[in-house]
């Protein structure tokens, strides 16, 4: 890892830049694939997946079967710590539910604001070196105590035409009917045009490469939207002479290992810390199975010493990173004053690990800078708000003239109009 020391604020969008193509690198490729989905349903969906997950599929539809073989293959340990998952996730899920908002901003007339669930929502699964199954519990639990009303989900097969049994388990555990053995680019553009099987859904959720979260923007140019843009992991922690060296590094090194463009970043107002977590990383490294990945992600990453904690913070919400972990003995100050991040991991006994499977947050989370925009995804990711208006009698006429005012200064006339025949009818009514 680069270490770096009281970089000028001039320099920190270089030293902070991702690791990442940028949409222009690939667009070209997604564009093409998305038009021969479109024009060529699944026969376009069975040539990439041949290319790129090397199998050949004549069925694209995971059968009922295959998830009753996928349910006798999964350990019965991991279906315990699932469900244990699943329970923390319906819990922090269903207590983000609102009531209905209503109120009378004049009199006679009354406003209030609903929620209603999106009906059709796509669920995209990584598969390849890590089977995300636990994405599965973030986006189908909360999809379904929003009441959405399909669900579909699409994940890359293996080698031998199969979709990781622990993530087909979950899929059926958590009640999602339709399942496609598709992946990658070819994933999102099915779930955006529709095919021969799978269908057509109004917005698409899940993580995925830098290809998939391309394919997810270009998704929203034929209508279609998106959780948020949420590529490559990162995960950011902030350490001083409170924490502990080991715990940090195995933080950095969960999210190293999730792909060779993942980035981790160590601040810390320790020089000490930063030397210890170095050799810490250094001493973790080689017993890991996924070294190889891990390594490279580590060639992307960084640690970074500064002076004080202002500076820290600033440095922070500079990058706004996906995963935020503070242990520090000024937390308080730090948690208190962050403005950009996805999901934030306080104290030692705090790691990120627990946000991504079981203590019932959302690990589907803005990445890239994104978090400075974008919200994590949550229950109200899978509604849209819906107002409503009801005015009376007295209520047009209370409000009616400031409308044909404001009308005619815009010179929608017609809009007047609308108001005017009420009132008019009114005070006919009254002759």
């Amino acid at each position: 890892m680069r270490k770096i020391y009281n970089p000028d604020r001039s320099e920190w969008k270089a030293i902070l830049r991702r690791p990442t193509q940028t949409v222009a690198d690939i667009e070209q490729t997604v564009e093409a694939i998305f038009k021969e989905v479109r024009d060529h349903g699944d026969a376009s969906l069975r040539k990439y997946t041949e290319k790129f997950d090397g199998i050949v599929l004549e069925d694209l539809v995971v059968s009922e079967a295959e998830i009753r073989e996928a349910a006798d293959r999964v350990a019965p340990e991991l279906k315990k710590a699932v469900q244990l998952a699943k329970n923390n996730i319906e819990v922090f899920h269903k207590a983000q539910k609102t009531e209905r908002v209503s109120v009378e901003t004049a009199n006679g007339v009354h406003c209030w604001q609903e929620k209603r669930a999106i009906q059709k929502v796509g669920l995209y699964i990584p598969g390849g070196t890590a089977p995300l199954f636990s994405t599965i519990l973030m986006l189908a639990v909360p999809a379904t105590i929003a009441g959405c009303e399909e669900l579909v989900l699409c994940s890359p097969p293996d080698k031998e035409g199969k979709i990781n049994p622990a993530i087909l388990y979950t899929a059926h555990l958590c009640g999602v009917g339709k399942i496609f053995k598709v992946g990658g680019i070819q994933a999102i553009a099915s779930m955006t045009f529709g095919t021969e099987s799978v269908p057509q859904v109004y917005k698409v959720f899940g993580p995925g490469n830098q290809y998939v979260t391309v394919a997810k923007q270009i998704a929203t140019k034929y209508g279609i939207a998106i959780d948020m843009p949420a590529g490559p992991s990162e995960l950011l922690v902030l350490a001083d002479d409170s924490a502990n060296p080991a715990f940090v590094a195995s933080d950095l090194l969960s999210q190293a290992e999730h792909g060779v463009d993942s980035q981790v970043i160590l601040v810390s107002t320790s020089k000490d810390m930063v030397d210890a977590v170095e050799k810490e990383v250094e001493k973790q490294l080689p017993r890991l199975p996924r070294k190889d990945i891990a390594e490279k992600a580590i060639a992307n990453s960084k640690l970074i010493y500064v002076e004080d904690d202002r500076t820290a913070n600033d440095l922070i919400n500079a990058y706004g990173p996906e995963h935020y972990i503070v242990c520090v003995k000024n937390e308080d100050f730090f948690v208190d004053n962050i403005k950009n991040a996805g999901s934030v991991f306080i104290g030692n006994y705090t790691p990120e690990s627990a946000g991504d499977y079981a203590s019932g947050t959302n690990h589907t989370l803005p990445t890239n800078g994104y978090a400075k925009q974008y919200s994590g995804v949550n229950l109200d990711s899978f509604m849209k708000s819906m107002t409503f208006q009801k005015i009376s009698e007295t209520g047009i006429q209370e409000i009616g003239q400031a409308i044909e005012i404001m009308a005619e200064a815009e010179g929608l006339q017609a809009h007047k109009n609308a108001v005017t025949l009420r009132l008019n009818s009114l005070r006919n009514q009254r002759m």
